[in-house]
């Protein structure tokens, strides 16, 4: 059965550039929901139809449960006058009239009332968190507080020390540049990938103070990307692959061009190659990999770092790309790269470690007990949402 989307309320205000009805027409189209009308009575008979007060900001989550559940009707927060319902096309009429209205009950005969919280609830695979699902009125008082919490709604739960606290603010500074320069997430991938390259390059020939430069900017760049295509809602396969791939494959490349600098002079530290140094650190970023694609694919269908509030902690320094740049960075500023080097050796090995003994244990309770799921899901006790795993990373 087809679903037609019609939007009965719309706003001039903007947020990160977006009318609510193309950010709509966006998020929509995403879901599979492509047909859109200002006229009920175009509407096939035997069609269902989604209204949508246009002048709301809704969570993503909230939109894909209405489009997915019909004879439903949503109440704004705390029970506020209705903003959105599915209803059959015989219907629409008559609730769209309801709607415009503002109210809030009695709820029109055949339609089950529903909230944000109920319809739109449950843990964000993509994003590693639980939040809150919402639907805010769009004005232009609260604009910048909108544009505030849709960025923030970008940003996974669970990642590293630095893309979790050093980089939100300057980031959220430079997804509003690019907004304004009208640049799309791809161009801001392509910089990441010209400055990984050169990012080799410069650690090749020694140019380790240079190298850093372009490698913590490739980093910041990283982030920006993925903020700049959820707030604008530009994110496409071609898009989450381009920037997938970078991610994945430019890491052992630095410590290995980074070796190969140190080695122009000869050096070695604790009596064995450097080279060997990169193949170590090789080796272990492809069996942590492989760690993390194992869990999720035979284990638990979501990333191993939500499984229990350890993992989730342990992502914030495990061997990824930015905690081994900030070893990196310790040992040159100490006159010592080859150091650095050697600490990235050997902490990659000791997170591979970790990560395959948390397979072993996550194998044996799924053995043991049955399906695994994420420690947010459970956690809806007041105690555990006070616990400082919750306040870090649930949110």
């Amino acid at each position: 059965m087809a679903i037609y989307v019609h939007l009965i309320a719309e706003t001039d205000v903007a947020l990160w550039g977006l009318t609510s009805r193309e950010r709509l027409r966006r998020v929509l189209s995403r879901a599979g929901l492509s047909h859109f009308t200002d006229d009920l009575r175009c509407v096939p008979a035997d069609a269902s139809v989604l209204l949508i007060r246009g002048d709301y900001l809704y969570d993503t989550r909230v939109l894909n449960g209405l489009a997915a559940k019909q004879e439903v009707i949503l109440l704004g927060a705390d029970g506020a006058a209705a903003v959105a319902a599915h209803v059959p096309a015989s219907e629409a009429t008559r609730i769209k009239a309801y709607i415009e209205a503002g109210k809030a009950e009695p709820i029109p005969s055949g339609l089950q009332a529903t909230t944000p919280q109920t319809i739109g609830a449950g843990f964000e695979t993509k994003l590693r968190k639980l939040g809150e699902a919402y639907v805010h009125p769009i004005t232009a008082a609260d604009q910048a507080a909108l544009e505030r919490q849709l960025f923030d709604g970008s940003y996974k739960g669970i990642t590293d020390l630095v893309t979790k606290w050093a980089w939100p603010i300057p980031a959220r500074w430079a997804t509003r540049l690019c907004v304004r320069l009208g640049m799309l997430p791809n161009h801001v991938t392509a910089m990441s990938w010209l400055l990984a390259i050169l990012a080799i390059y410069l650690f090749a020939v020694g140019q380790f103070g240079w190298g850093l430069l372009a490698g913590w900017v490739m980093t910041f760049l990283d982030t920006v990307d993925g903020k700049l295509a959820r707030v604008t809602v530009t994110y496409t396969d071609f898009g989450n692959l381009f920037d997938h791939v970078l991610d994945v494959v430019h890491p052992p490349f630095w410590y290995f061009s980074w070796a190969i600098g140190l080695t122009r002079d000869g050096a070695d530290v604790l009596s064995f190659p450097l080279a060997t140094a990169a193949w170590l650190i090789f080796g272990g970023y492809v069996l942590g990999r492989l760690a993390e694609g194992l869990f999720r694919r035979k284990l638990g269908n979501f990333s191993i770092f939500a499984w229990r509030p350890v993992d989730s902690f342990s992502r914030l320094i495990t061997a990824r790309r930015n905690p081994s740049l900030i070893m990196l960075t310790a040992g040159a500023v100490m006159g010592r790269p080859d150091l650095g080097l050697v600490a990235v050796v050997l902490w990659t090995l000791i997170s591979a470690l970790f990560l395959w003994l948390r397979v072993a244990v996550a194998w044996q309770e799924k053995s043991a007990s049955g399906a695994l799921q994420p420690w947010m899901v459970a956690s809806d006790s007041d105690a555990r949402k006070r616990s400082l795993a919750y306040r870090w990373f649930a949110r």
